[in-house]
C-alpha cells in the first residue's frame, strides 16, 4: 500500500496523538484494570480510513515501549488496535448509526480478548478476570467516549 502525502499526514497525527494520551496517562494505561483514554481515537478509523487505523496501530507500539510488561505488550497491544479498527473500518465506514455503533461494540471485544489474554499470565491474574477488566476500561474508552465523539465529527460541517 502506497501513503500519499494526506495519508501519510493522517497516520502521523492519530500515532502521536495516541502515544501522547496513553504516555501522558500511563497510571491508567497499563495493566488488567486499564482506561485507555487514547482508545476513544479508534471509532475514528470509520471516518478517516486506513491510514488512521496503521497510525493508532503505530502510537501504541510506540507508547507501550513504556509498558511494564515488555515486548508482548509492545507488540500485541499494535496487533489489537489494528485488528479493532480495521474490523471496524470495514464494518462502520458506510453504515448508519446503529452499524458504527456495533462496529465499537467489537473494537472493545477485540482489545479486551487480545490484551487480557496476554495480560492474564503476565499479571497473574485470572483470564476472566484479566479480559474482564480490560473490557471495561474499553467500553469506558471506545463506547461511552469514543463514539459519541465520532458521531459529533461526523456531523460537523468539516466533514458534511
Amino acid at each position: 500500500m502506497k501513503l500519499n502525502a494526506k495519508q501519510l499526514a493522517v497516520m502521523a497525527i492519530f500515532a502521536a496523538l495516541y502515544a501522547v494520551g496513553v504516555i501522558f496517562l500511563a497510571p491508567i494505561s497499563f495493566g488488567p484494570g486499564q482506561i485507555r483514554v487514547a482508545d476513544a481515537m479508534l471509532p475514528l478509523t470509520m471516518i478517516f480510513g486506513l491510514p488512521s487505523a496503521f497510525g493508532l496501530s503505530l502510537g501504541c507500539l510506540v507508547s507501550n515501549i513504556y509498558s511494564p510488561f515488555g515486548a508482548i505488550d509492545i507488540f500485541g497491544g499494535a496487533v489489537a488496535n489494528l485488528a479493532a479498527c480495521v474490523l471496524a473500518w470495514y464494518i462502520g465506514r458506510n453504515g448508519g448509526r446503529i452499524q458504527r455503533f456495533a462496529a465499537t461494540i467489537l473494537q472493545s471485544a477485540v482489545v479486551a480478548l487480545i490484551v487480557g489474554t496476554y495480560l492474564s499470565p503476565l499479571t497473574s491474574v485470572p483470564l476472566m478476570l484479566s479480559i474482564f477488566g480490560v473490557l471495561i476500561g474499553e467500553i469506558v474508552a471506545i463506547n461511552i467516549i469514543g463514539y459519541p465523539l465520532q458521531e459529533a465529527i461526523r456531523r460537523s460541517t468539516i466533514f458534511s
